[in-house]
């Protein structure tokens, strides 16, 4: 039945629904590349959201998303910023997260990466008191199994006087590191609070202060995160990496390049995008571990148009477009968000979000998208 979809000049347009999804089942971890998916949470809709009180979150859904993505081969990159961490979730509900999580992966032999930051400094702090924090979470993550993802830090970015702070602050967290970790470079567009991260706004001097960081500790760095929507950066600085360090790509604008890789190397993944995309994107890589690169790209490509659309500016924002299409796709009951961030996105924002998801068939009951897409655009008083 035809949907009605409003445009942003408020006229609205007809829009066809498909009736079939894309046949994508369950199937074991890629082999040529290792696939994280930076996963949502799911915010308890019933529960009080007055600001002061902290996050409530659906656990046996959390937890269940979590359980889906590990069913089609998916890594789970945990606590990250998709799972709003300073944006809804404090540091107490992500060490909840984390815990639950990792005793999960471990009964369902799920892999899991979960994310070590600072995030329970609410206020200015010193460097000292930077590097306990990051100490606190470290342990959390360890103790429960999981393999630890040094996230940057709103508070060092905030203390650092320059490059010697960071190389000082991660050296000392990396020879701290039982395991090795995957270190994460969030730009600004994604929180600007990290403007001028690596001690320089200038991305040269920056990059190079964190391959200094890498490569005074090689042994204790799986690999780099890195989330700055510059392809060309990316397979520049992967080039760089030390042997056996690996590049995660972060970048929900170009990643079928960067994952397809050229002739000195290509990217793993670790994106907030692969969490909608979950199943289609295991497929494709495990398409990609035949050698089949044009497949994997015809898989893959026509997926941008909903990622760029997701992560448009404001782009710390597409968590809203991720959690939309969790409940279209029947991975959750609501359309409700923890911080109440389910109205940062304009419906016509929504509505798009909903059309190029349908059309890509990532819905498996187109049906009920369609049925509650409907109930939404009704309830926004959009006439159908």
């Amino acid at each position: 039945m035809t949907l009605r979809l409003p445009l942003p000049d408020g006229s609205t347009r007809a829009y066809e629904p498909r009736t079939e999804p894309l046949a994508l089942p369950a199937a074991g971890p890629p082999t040529s590349r290792t696939v994280f998916s930076a996963a949502h949470v799911v915010a308890d809709p019933y529960a009080d959201t007055t600001p002061d009180l902290p996050a409530a979150v659906d656990w046996d859904a959390t937890l269940a998303f979590r359980r889906h993505l590990w069913s089609h081969g998916l890594g789970v990159a945990e606590a990250m910023d998709t799972a709003q961490r300073g944006m809804g979730l404090d540091w107490a509900g992500a060490a909840e997260l984390i815990r639950r999580s990792a005793a999960e992966a471990r009964g369902t032999g799920g892999r899991i990466a979960c994310g070590v930051g600072t995030d329970q400094l609410t206020g200015p702090a010193t460097l000292a008191e930077i590097r306990t924090a990051y100490e606190e979470q470290l342990t959390v993550v360890e103790e429960s199994g999981a393999q630890a993802i040094l996230m940057a830090s709103r508070a060092l970015a905030a203390a650092a006087r320059g490059p010697e702070d960071y190389l000082d602050l991660y050296g000392h967290l990396l020879r701290q590191a039982s395991e090795p970790v995957i270190l994460h470079w969030l730009g600004p567009m994604f929180d600007p609070a990290l403007d001028g991260y690596w001690g320089s706004p200038d991305l040269d001097a920056a990059t190079q202060t964190f391959l200094d960081v890498i490569k005074a500790h090689p042994d204790k760095v799986d690999g780099i995160k890195i989330s700055l929507l510059d392809a060309r950066r990316e397979v520049e600085l992967r080039r760089r990496l030390p042997e056996g360090v690996r590049c995660y790509t972060g970048d929900d604008f170009h990643y079928p390049e960067l994952i397809a890789g050229d002739e000195q190397g290509f990217s793993h993944a670790l994106l907030g995008i692969f969490d909608p995309l979950g199943p289609l994107a295991a497929e494709a890589v495990r398409i990609l571990d035949t050698g089949d690169v044009d497949g994997f790209r015809k898989a893959l490509d026509p997926t941008v148009a909903l990622s760029r659309h997701l992560f448009q500016p404001p782009t710390r924002f597409y968590k809203t477009g991720v959690v939309f299409l969790a409940w279209l796709a029947g991975h959750q009951d609501h359309f409700t968000m923890v911080g109440g961030l389910q109205s940062a996105r304009s419906l016509p924002h929504l509505s798009r979000a909903y059309e190029l998801a349908d059309g890509l068939g990532l819905f498996p009951d187109p049906s009920r998208a369609e049925s509650r897409m409907r109930a939404l655009l009704t309830v926004y008083g959009v006439p159908q």
